[in-house]
């Protein structure tokens, strides 16, 4: 079977004979597992499931110099180092005052200015037998707050409900109008982000975030799938309480599944939601594959193949990228257990 056949039937639920798999590695440990290997070889054997044919940038960023620069929307970023830190919010307060919101020309100039869409449709064409997943970035919540700071963005919801209903109105029409620039390109999916979920839960509690997120995020599920392309959408952290919405307003699969997270066991996600939502992670970056043995390891992934794949609707992936603390030993046991098709 082809990748697009293969990840066609995941996100319809139908169990293929093949289970997908994405595979991020952090460039310290791929150094480190070329060593083990005594080469590079190893890099061949990883199959690539999906591709990426263009993505799409709401955080295009005006260096002011080797320190700080600004985004589209007028926040002051300071980029030395990591994380980001923000140093600046466009809005000092819950206010469109004297403030000109960014048009959606702001965003696709530089895509058209390099034909960014026809040369996805050349890569498309070139690839037929790949699926095809256009990246879109940082999401709805994620901007309002790089826009008004996290503390403002949390009291603002509660204090300012004229303003940051607004506020996330203007978003979600920006969003709206980048997915119809992508109408040509006959991608699979549209892979959104927004990071609604923390350890404990959602973030804003899930009252809020219906009350804000879930109409905003329908009206781009809903633009998306009038051009017959899949959602899917990353979120860290715990969303367990907010996955029946996520149902009604269309998303097709949720990344990353952070089964450390509270209410995130894939194999319960499974069983309650698995027959209308795909889930794409559930290998624990946080317990699992840096703490586990390497036979923990091999077996837990065995168990996500054999237990999340019935029915279809999974890709197995760990839930971040393998990350530096990591034993060699583990990364190799992660990459063996993932090449093996059974």
């Amino acid at each position: 079977m082809t990748n697009r056949q293969i990840m066609a039937n995941t996100l319809s639920h139908i169990q293929s004979p093949v289970i997908p798999y994405s595979l991020h590695i952090e460039q310290e440990v791929a150094d480190k597992m070329t060593a083990y290997y005594g080469g590079d070889g190893w890099k061949s054997r990883i199959r690539e499931f999906h591709a990426s044919p263009m993505g799409i940038s709401t955080t295009i960023e005006k260096p002011i110099n080797d320190v700080f620069g600004i985004d589209a929307f007028g926040s002051l970023w300071r980029s030395d180092r990591l994380p980001w830190h923000l140093e600046r919010p466009a809005l000092d307060k819950a206010s469109f005052d004297e403030y000109e919101f960014p048009g959606v020309d702001i965003f696709l100039e530089p895509l058209v200015k390099v034909n960014a869409v026809g040369k996805a449709c050349e890569k498309i064409r070139n690839d037929p037998d790949n699926f095809h997943i256009i990246g879109m970035g940082w999401g709805l919540f994620e901007h309002t707050w790089r826009m008004r700071g996290f503390e403002n963005t949390m009291t603002d919801m509660v204090a300012e409900e004229g303003f940051y209903t607004e506020l996330v109105n203007r978003l979600t029409e920006l969003f709206v109008e980048l997915v119809r620039f992508c109408a040509d390109v006959k991608a699979d999916a549209i892979f959104f982000g927004d990071d609604w979920g923390d350890q404990r839960g959602v973030i804003m509690g899930p009252g809020l975030w219906r009350k804000y997120f879930m109409p905003a995020w329908k009206k781009i599920y809903d633009e998306t799938h009038k051009q017959n392309k899949y959602v899917i959408s990353h979120c860290c952290g715990s969303f367990a309480d907010i996955i029946p919405d996520l149902i009604e307003i269309g998303l097709d699969m949720v990344e990353s599944v952070q089964p450390e997270a509270a209410g995130m066991n894939p194999y319960v996600l499974k069983k309650n939601y698995g027959d209308r939502i795909c889930f794409w992670g559930g290998l624990g970056n946080q317990s699992t594959i840096p703490y586990g043995t390497p036979d923990e390891i091999k077996s837990e992934v065995k168990k996500l193949k054999k237990e999340m794949s019935v029915n279809g609707g999974y890709l197995l992936a760990p839930a971040k990228p393998l990350q530096s603390e990591i034993p060699v030993e583990n990364a190799v046991a992660v990459f063996e257990s993932f090449i093996e098709e059974s």
